[in-house]
Order: C-alpha cells, then structure tokens, then sequence
C-alpha cells in the first residue's frame, strides 16, 4: 500500500505540467473511450449483477450497482460537462497590497492526493476521476466489492486514455488492496494522501470519521425532510413529494419524512395516501397521521432510518416551528424542502434550518452536482469547513498565497 501510495503521490509532480487546455482534451477522450468500450463495460456489470442476485444484494443497492447503455453514456456526457467547466486552478481569488508594499494573491491550488471510498455506484468512479484530473488533483479509489468487476472495466478505460497520453496511470487507480484492512491503512496515510471522501453507509462513515489521521469530507446519511405548509398549493405539494420519495428512492437526496402542516392535514393526508399509495409506497405515521388514513406507526427510531427504500414516515407538526424544531433533532444536514406560497413562512424556514442544501417549492432530488451544473460530484458533503453539499471541482481546491516584494524585511 505505500509503494502504491508513494507513485500517486509523485504523479501528482505531472499534473502541475498539463495546461487546461490539455485537461479537457484528455477528457473528451476519456468520454469516447468510454462510449466505444460500452460492452466491455456492460460484461462487467453483468458479472456484479449475478453477484448480486446470489448475495441478496438490497434492492436499492442493485439499483446504484445496475450499468445500461443509458447510465453509461450518461457517464460520458458527465465527463464531457466536466470538462466544460471553467478551469478551476491557477484563479486568482483575492489580492491586495499590504503597508508594507508586499503584493500578496490568494491562488486557487489542487488538495494533492484525495482517496475516495465508495460502495456500490460504478459510475462513481469516471465521475470522481474525471472531476479530480480537472482539479489537478490525483485520485485512489477504492469502491464497493459489488461493483468490482465494474470498477475495475471503468478504471482500465480511464487509465487506458492516460497511457496514450503518456501520462502515469496512477494518476486514477484502485488501491491494490480492497480489504477492511486495505482501508484501514489507506486513511492512516497522511504522508502521502491529503483528502479523504467516504461515500455509503452509516457504518463506513463512522469507522472512517473515528480512525481517520487523514483529513476527512463526510458524504454521511441523507435524512431529507419536505414540509407541507398550510399555504401550500397543494397540487404542487404532492406532485413535489412523490416526486422527492419515489423517482428513485434509494438515493441520498430521496425523503424519508414527510412532514405536514396540522392547519391542513384532514384535508391534504387521504390525497397523499392515494398519490402514494399508486406509486406502492409504504408510509408510516404519527398518531395523528392515524386519525386521517390508514398507516403503520411510526417510531422515533423510523424518524432516525434512512430507508433507501419506497418507505416513508409522515408527522403531522405545528406549523413551519414544529417542522424546523422536526428536522433539528432528526436531520443529518443534507437536503430539506418547504413547499408554501408564503414568503414570510419560506424564509423562517430557509434560515432556521441548518443544512447543505435547503430548498422553497422544489424537490431534494435536485441535490446532485449534475443538477447543480457541476457536471457530476465527489460526494454531498455534510461537513461544515472546506466543502459543502455537492462537492465539484471548487470543493477539490484549496488554495495558496503568493507574495511578490521588493527586499522587505521585518
């Protein structure tokens, strides 16, 4: 492993020579390697999905897992936008002259060598390859063992391009050893690794946040929330619900409490059951979600679960208060949404709650960095200092002073 992590670490000397110019060509690149080696990517897939069935994978997690013709081109059209993007290092952020005629300019500057741990979505890695080489920055991943074979089909393409260019091919690799144990060396290896990102469940995150000596950018949980005020347009309400529940549930910007005004609940809860109940959603309630429909009950351990599953808690609270002081105790800072026509009430709610991403009247599907026009994303950072929400190219810098003086002394 430190071999291994040694040569990225000396990789990391090249990037610095590659203009923005050769980035993004090499990119493009990139994205047609992956469109003419679709099959051979899709031969993998097929591999990890019969793993899958024989190991009972969760549904959710075959989802993410699953590679088409489709996801892959959507792969390449990621790389593509990524290397559209303006080019994120060398900017000049800020400078100034100081009293003492020093010219100082806070530059822009890749992290160096970021590990990205990640389970189950092979499209994660061209996304964080493609986002880290745009960045300067060189990537070690390590994904899920479900998605190895596909990983591994991935990771060949990219690095195939690399080799063409005569670029080294640690420049995007997969750590040599995949183990429990592998994983644990890797977060340990702050001489050579500068960023660690955990993306996947709550048991990875701990381990990594507890053993970690490398910096660490938490992709945790996502506990969405989306209340319902009693000024909502109501049509729009549970097309917004549906839509942040259902369209793809085993996600972590989906919702997993659905939260209504007790103004408006007799009225709004039986027209969210017979929306939800089309689209074969389990719900589960409150007590006084039981007094208007039929639902299991839900407990405070079910308001603390994220399901990623077509599984969902509905709480009837005391307006927008009762929502935020809802969301206080149980949400994980990810994504969380009001649906109200209110403006007053749309702000208390926008500033009250402390999460990455907060939304007025739309769903928390939209908490991805494609959609944010990132071109793909990292990770969704929980975290408070350094990177926020979807983590693109911005979150993969940091930055430097350069200072130009003429003799002075202090």
């Amino acid at each position: 492993m430190e071999a291994f992590l040694q040569e990225a670490k000396a990789s990391s000397r090249v990037l610095a020579t590659l203009s923005g110019a050769d980035k993004n060509r090499i990119l493009k690149e990139m994205a047609t390697a992956l469109r003419v080696n679709t099959g051979d990517i899709l031969n993998a897939n097929v591999l990890d999905m019969a793993d899958a069935e024989t190991n009972n994978l969760a549904p959710s997690l075959k989802d993410r897992l699953f590679l088409d013709e489709g996801r892959v081109e959507g792969m390449a059209v990621a790389i593509e936008e990524i290397a559209g993007l303006k080019e994120p290092v060398g900017r000049v952020l800020d400078g100034w002259v100081t009293e003492d005629g020093l010219k100082i300019e806070k530059v822009s500057v890749p992290i160096g060598v970021i590990g990205i741990i990640y389970e189950s979505r092979p499209n994660v890695t061209s996304d964080t390859a493609a986002l880290s080489f745009k960045s300067s920055n060189v990537c070690v991943l390590k994904g899920g063992k479900e998605a190895q074979h596909s990983n591994e089909a991935i990771a060949k393409v990219l690095q195939g391009v690399l080799r063409t260019n005569d670029l080294p091919e640690a420049l995007i690799s997969l750590i040599p050893d995949a183990s429990r144990e592998g994983v644990a060396k890797l977060i340990k290896m702050d001489k050579y690794v500068d960023l660690i990102v955990p993306r996947g469940g709550e048991g990875l995150i701990r381990y990594v946040s507890e053993n970690a000596s490398v910096p660490v950018v938490k992709h945790d949980k996502g506990q969405c929330h989306t209340y319902i005020d009693e000024d909502a347009n109501v049509q729009n309400a549970i097309a917004i619900a549906i839509n942040a529940k259902v369209q793809r549930p085993g996600v972590c910007n989906s919702m997993e409490t659905l939260l209504v005004d007790a103004a408006i609940a007799v009225e709004v809860l039986p027209q969210l059951k017979a929306a939800f109940d089309e689209a074969h959603t389990e719900l589960k309630g409150c007590e006084l979600t039981q007094k208007s429909i039929d639902v299991a009950p839900a407990t405070e351990e079910d308001y603390d679960t994220e399901y990623l599953a077509n599984i969902l808690n509905i709480k009837v609270v005391d307006g927008v208060n009762g929502a935020i002081d809802h969301i206080i105790r149980f949400g994980s800072g990810h994504s969380e949404a009001i649906i109200t026509e209110n403006i007053t009430t749309a702000e208390a709610f926008l500033n009250g709650i402390d999460a990455a991403a907060v939304y007025v009247n739309a769903s928390t599907r939209f908490t991805d960095g494609g959609a944010f026009g990132f071109g793909a994303e990292v990770g969704i950072s929980t975290n408070k200092l350094h990177a926020r929400g979807p983590m693109g190219i911005e979150g993969l810098t940091t930055y430097k002073f350069k200072i130009y003086g003429s003799g002075q002394i202090r």
